[in-house]
C-alpha cells in the first residue's frame, strides 16, 4: 500500500516543477532622472566637478558625534526605543508571513488516526480492537505562477519592513542627537542668564552707592534694575524650555520623563572639520526610505501577476493513502481484518463569471502598482530636497553664528566704553542700559545659532542617509 502512495506523491511533485509561465510583469528598476549635482549655497559649476565620491555620511554614528554622553544617549535609545521595538517586530511578522505565502507552493501533507477498544458482555461475551488510519496530500499547481507571484511580493514586504526600521534607527540617530544639541543649547542660555544676573545684581549695588555719594540719580538705580528685571524673568522661562526638552529626550529613550545627564558643553563641542555630501546619484543606494519605496513597488508589481493568474484555470491535485486494521472475539473465536487504500485525484477550476471581481482586482492592483511607482520617485524627490534645505541651513547658520559673535563681541567692548563714561561723568546711565540691553539678547541669540549650527550638521547627516548602519 505505502509504494503507490509515495509514487504518488512524486507524480504531484514533479508536476509541480514542470510549471508553466509566469504570468504578470516582470520588475525592472524604474530609470529616474537625478540631478547632476545638490542645490545648495555654493552650487556653481567649479564646486560640481570638484564634488567628492565620498561623504560624510558614509561614517557611523559614533565618529561623527564623539560627545561619549551623547554616544550612550543614542545607544540606550536604539536599545530601548519603543518605535523601534515595533519595527523589529514587524519585521518578524513579516517573515512570518513570507513562510505562510511561500508554503503554498508546496504539497500539503495531513495524517490522520482513530482506534478503539470496545467490550461487551450483554448476550454473548465480545471483544473488539479497531483502528484506521489515513493519509492526505494536497498541491496546487502553479501553472501560471500564482502562486510564486505572491511569494515575491510578501518577499518585497519582508525587505520593506526591514528597510522601514532602517529608516527608524537613522531617524531616531538624528532625533537624539538634535534634542541633545538643543538641550546644550538651552543650558548655554541659561548660564548667560544667570551670569547677566549676577552681573546686574553687582551694578545695581554699584549705582546705588553712587547715589548714596551723591554722583548719580534714583532714576539710575530704576535703569539699572530693568536689565536684571528681564533676565530674572528669562531664567525660569528657560527651565520650562530645558524640562521639556528632557521629557521629550527621555521619551525617546524608552524610559520616563527624568534629568538628563549632559557631557561636554556646547561651546567644546567638536564640528566635523569638513562635510562632503557626496555624489547625488550615490543618495538612492543610502537612503533607506527610498529603498523602502522601491520594495514596495517591487511588492505592487507581483500582485499584478497575481490578479491575472486568478483568469486562468487551477489544477489541484490530491493523493491519498490509508488503512484499517480490526481484531474481533466472540467466545474463542478470533477474526482478523486488515484493509489497505490508496488513490490520486486531480481538480481543475475554472472562472467563467464572477460578475466583474476578477478584473477589479487585477484594475486594483494596477492601480496600486501606478501609486507605488509615484511614491518612489516622490521619495527620491524630497530626499534630494531634504539635502538641498539641509546643506542650505549648514552654511547659512555658520555665517549667521559668525556674524552675531562680531555682534557680541562689539557690544561687549561698548558696554565697557560706556561704563567707563557713565563713570566719568559724561553720560547717564541711560547709554550703559541700552548696551547692556542688546548684549544680552545678542548672547542669547549667539546661543541659539551654535545650536542651530550644529542641528544643521545633524539634519545634514540624516537627509544624506547617514546614521543607521550599526
Amino acid at each position: 500500500m505505502k509504494h503507490p502512495l509515495i509514487h504518488s506523491i512524486v507524480l504531484i511533485v514533479a508536476a509541480g516543477l514542470l510549471v508553466g509561465c509566469t504570468v504578470g510583469p516582470n520588475y525592472h528598476k524604474p530609470t529616474v532622472p537625478v540631478p547632476t549635482a545638490y542645490h545648495g549655497p555654493n552650487d556653481n559649476a567649479q564646486d560640481q566637478a570638484q564634488a567628492q565620491a565620498a561623504s560624510f555620511a558614509d561614517l557611523p554614528w559614533w565618529q561623527i558625534f564623539q560627545d561619549p554622553v551623547l554616544q550612550d544617549l543614542i545607544r540606550r535609545c536604539l536599545k530601548q526605543n519603543y518605535d523601534l521595538q515595533t519595527a523589529t517586530e514587524r519585521i518578524t511578522q513579516a517573515r512570518a508571513q513570507l513562510t505562510v505565502t511561500r508554503s503554498n507552493q508546496l504539497p500539503q501533507v495531513s495524517a490522520t488516526g482513530y482506534g478503539t477498544d470496545e467490550r461487551a458482555f450483554s448476550g454473548f461475551p465480545f471483544k473488539t480492537k479497531y483502528a484506521t488510519y489515513a493519509a492526505d496530500v494536497t498541491f496546487q499547481l502553479d501553472l501560471f505562477g500564482q502562486l510564486r507571484r505572491a511569494t515575491e511580493s510578501a518577499r518585497a514586504q519582508l525587505l520593506s519592513t526591514e528597510y522601514a526600521q532602517k529608516s527608524e534607527i537613522l531617524t531616531l540617530v538624528s532625533d537624539v542627537a538634535s534634542d541633545y544639541f538643543a538641550l546644550l543649547s538651552l543650558d548655554l542660555q541659561l548660564q548667560i542668564t544667570r551670569d547677566t544676573i549676577k552681573t546686574q545684581e553687582d551694578a545695581v549695588k554699584l549705582t546705588r552707592y553712587r547715589l548714596e555719594h551723591g554722583v548719580a540719580t534714583k532714576l539710575d538705580v530704576l535703569q539699572a534694575k530693568q536689565v536684571l528685571d528681564t533676565a530674572n524673568a528669562q531664567f525660569p522661562e528657560l527651565q520650562r524650555q530645558i524640562g521639556l526638552e528632557e521629557d521629550a529626550l527621555s521619551i525617546l529613550l524608552g524610559d520616563y520623563p527624568h534629568e538628563v545627564t549632559r557631557g561636554l558643553r556646547l561651546v567644546d563641542q567638536q564640528l566635523a572639520p569638513e562635510v562632503p555630501a557626496g555624489l547625488p546619484s550615490s543618495l538612492l543606494a543610502r537612503r533607506p526610505d527610498i529603498s523602502q519605496a522601491e520594495q514596495n513597488l517591487i511588492s505592487a508589481n507581483a500582485q499584478i501577476g497575481v490578479a491575472k493568474a486568478a483568469f486562468f484555470p487551477q489544477i489541484n491535485f490530491t493523493g491519498t493513502g490509508g488503512g484499517a486494521a480490526g481484531r474481533s472475539t466472540v467466545f474463542t473465536s478470533l477474526l482478523d481484518t486488515n484493509i489497505g487504500t490508496w488513490g490520486v485525484a486531480g481538480q481543475i477550476t475554472q472562472p467563467i463569471f464572477e460578475g466583474g471581481r476578477l478584473r477589479g482586482n487585477l484594475r486594483s492592483a494596477e492601480s496600486q502598482q501606478r501609486q507605488s511607482m509615484i511614491a518612489y520617485k516622490q521619495a527620491i524627490q524630497l530626499a534630494f530636497r531634504d539635502v538641498s534645505d539641509a546643506l542650505i541651513a549648514y552654511q547659512k547658520y555658520y555665517e549667521v553664528r559668525a556674524a552675531q559673535q562680531n555682534t557680541v563681541q562689539d557690544l561687549s567692548d561698548s558696554v565697557a566704553t560706556s561704563l567707563k563714561r557713565y563713570r566719568g561723568g559724561i553720560t547717564t546711565y541711560l547709554e550703559v542700559l541700552d548696551n547692556q540691553r542688546s548684549l544680552f539678547s545678542a548672547q542669547l541669540t549667539l546661543a541659539q545659532d551654535r545650536g542651530n549650527e550644529f542641528q544643521s550638521v545633524v539634519q545634514l547627516y540624516k537627509a544624506l542617509g547617514g546614521g543607521w548602519k550599526q
